[in-house]
This record gives C-alpha cells, structure tokens and sequence, in this order.
C-alpha cells in the first residue's frame, strides 16, 4: 500500500476520514486517524451550535469552536489534521481564514465549487488546499480558474461519487446511473489532472471517494488511478466518533432499505439513514418558524420544510427523534463498533488480502 504525499505531507496510510458535519467528525475523531497514520478531518459545519455556550452569536461561536478543534487535534497527535469547510456555508470565507490561521495542514472544500479558495491563503501560509469535484469537466474548470486567476494548482483533488453520504454533487437521477458512477469517474479525472500536471509540472494526487468501505473497494478504485480514498461512513461506527452512541446505533439498526435519498433544504440530494423525523418532515409537520442561524446560503427558509443545521444538530447528540444521520451507501453494512486502530488495521488486511489474490491469482 503506497503512501499519500501531497506536497511535503506525507500519510503512511492513503486514507483520508470524510468530513463530516454537524459535529460527527471533530478533534476526537481526527486526531484518532492521524495518530494511526491517516488524514483526519474536522468538519467546520455548524460548529456556531456545537460551541454555542461560548456565544450566542453563530459566527463568533463558529470561529472560536474551530479554533478550540484544531488546537485539541493538535495537542493529540503529530499526524496530518485538515479542515472541510462547504462553499455553501455563509461564513465559508471566516472558516477558511481560521483554518489558515491556525496552520490546518489541509483544507477540503465542496458543497459548491471552492472558485476563490487560494485567495484567502497568506504569505507563508503551508495550508494545502483540496477541492472536492464530482467530474473531470469540474476539475478542468477549477484547475483553469485556480491557475489563471492565483497563478495556484490544487495540491490534491478528491472525487467523490454518488455514493457517498450527506449532500450530494449530483442530481436526483443521476446518483443511481451507471454513467455518474465512481468507477468510471475516477479514470476521467485522472486523465484530465495528467495533463494539467504535465503543462504545470506539478504532481495533483486523485483521492477517490463515495460508497469506499472495505479494502476490496479501496484496492479497485486506486487501481483505476487514485491514490488514496476518502472514506467517512465506515469511520461513523468507531469509538473515537465525536458523534453520540445514538447516532452510531442508527447505523448498526439500519438494513439497506433505510438507507433513503432526501432532498435537503439547502438545495441538494442527500443520504440519510431513515428516521421518525424524516417521516413527520414528509408530512409537512417540521416547518420552521424563523431562520435561527442563516448558515447556509442556498436555504430558503420560506420553503424549508426544517432548518438543516438544528436536525443535524439533534443527531450529533443523539435525539434522534428531532434529527436524521447523514451516511453513506453502505452504513448498513456497519456491526460493531470498533476503534479507529482496529477498523484501520482490519482495512489494511482486506486490501492486502485481495491484492496478493489479484496478484496471484492461483489463490482466488
């Protein structure tokens, strides 16, 4: 299993933890990864709510609750820690500005496409920064935005598939057809990155992500040219999670028909395991009375059937008669809960299982 290199960065494991909103992966859960040689990830969605006794102002909270993540990340473990922060959060330009500032080794920007991200980086700055696309045609476009308008090359890309769990770059009826699938993105993107790397000469490592749970899966996608995978569902079930037992347990309760496609409020598909909440919201029984935190720009909240932010809030700690759990196409798959060192180590021994069977194939 090669390394992932991005710059000067170096994971001994390819594997880098999804981030995962609202509070589901915070300091707890990515120190844990980075510690076992992966990146681990902070998500800076709603983090105004998860540090709301600091202040009752949402940005003010938000900025200081990101601060307090990646100083704790940080006294944790040497590893690689980085910051997700979505275009669509209102306060997306705050949440990059402080990652920079408190030196995150890597930001992960999707949700939208991170057009104006290496503006905020500033002199000395060592942040590396990640977009998420979901085809080549995106990275293309971003790659040529980034280049003409900063004269900056993305230090990595991670495509993501429709797959994958939470808010999907995808529209409805494309996430089930075979031509939006990962497998046959991740080879276009690839193609299209060799070519900006040998105009630019600089290397852009292909991180694959959506639907990645097992080492079978990982070891078939970076044989299509990926060099690591992101992977956020399977690290849900781990003891580290910042998430509440509740919210794991929706995971190990679920069979594969909970799994359901919502159309959230700020505009987009996405993945959820199916809940109580999700029913009364069909019924039109959740309708919000006022916008508390405006932290997505795309939420109208004349129209939304619930306020997004307060749902998955709720989830993260565990009521989840008020809240639904984000997750990815195969959170049915999850028994157990484990550590962050056992599922990595049970990772890395399917991938070697099935690359010394591929390899030699009189073991099949």
């Amino acid at each position: 299993m090669k390394k992932l290199e991005i710059g000067e960065l170096c994971a001994a494991l390819p594997v880098v933890q999804g981030g995962m909103g609202v509070g589901v992966s915070l300091s707890g859960l990515a120190s844990a990864v980075a510690r076992e040689g992966g990146v681990g990830v902070i998500s800076s969605a709603g983090l105004g709510l998860v540090y709301k006794d600091f202040s009752k102002n949402f940005y003010e909270a938000s900025i200081w609750g990101l601060k307090q993540e990646i100083k704790k990340a940080r006294e944790a473990t040497k590893g690689i820690v980085g910051v997700n922060v979505m275009v669509a959060m209102t306060n997306f330009a705050d949440m990059v500005k402080t990652a920079v500032a408190e030196k995150a080794d890597i930001i992960f920007s999707g949700a939208g496409l991170p057009l104006n991200l290496p503006s905020f980086l500033t002199e000395g700055a060592r942040t590396k920064l990640v977009p998420i696309v979901s085809s080549a045609r995106a990275a293309k476009l971003l790659c040529r935005k980034w280049w003409s308008e900063y004269g900056y090359l993305p230090d990595a890309i991670v495509v993501e598939g429709p797959k994958a769990g939470g808010h999907l770059g995808y529209k409805r009826d494309e996430i089930d057809n075979p031509a939006f699938a990962l497998e046959k993105t991740v080879p276009e993107v690839v193609a299209e990155v060799k070519l900006i790397e040998e105009q630019q000469g600089k290397h852009i490592p292909v991180i694959a992500g959506g639907g990645i749970y097992t080492g079978e899966d990982m070891y078939r996608i970076m044989a299509l040219g990926a060099e690591a995978v992101q992977m956020g569902t399977r690290f849900v079930t781990t003891e580290e999670c910042d998430a509440d037992l509740a919210f794991k347990q929706s995971y190990l309760k679920a069979s594969a028909d909970d799994i359901e496609i919502i159309q959230s409020p700020v505009g987009m598909p996405g993945r959820a395991v199916h809940s109580s909440f999700l029913d009364r919201v069909k019924q039109g029984l959740t309708r919000p009375k006022a916008c508390p935190y405006n932290c997505i720009r795309t939420c109208d909240m004349v129209h939304s059937p619930y306020c997004i932010m307060l749902a998955l809030y709720n989830a993260f700690r565990g009521h989840m008669q008020s809240g639904y759990a984000f997750c990815g196409a195969n959170a049915w798959r999850a028994d157990k809960i484990e550590t962050v060192k056992e599922m990595l180590t049970h990772l890395r021994e399917e991938y070697e299982q099935f690359s010394l069977k591929d390899h030699l194939p009189g073991l099949k």
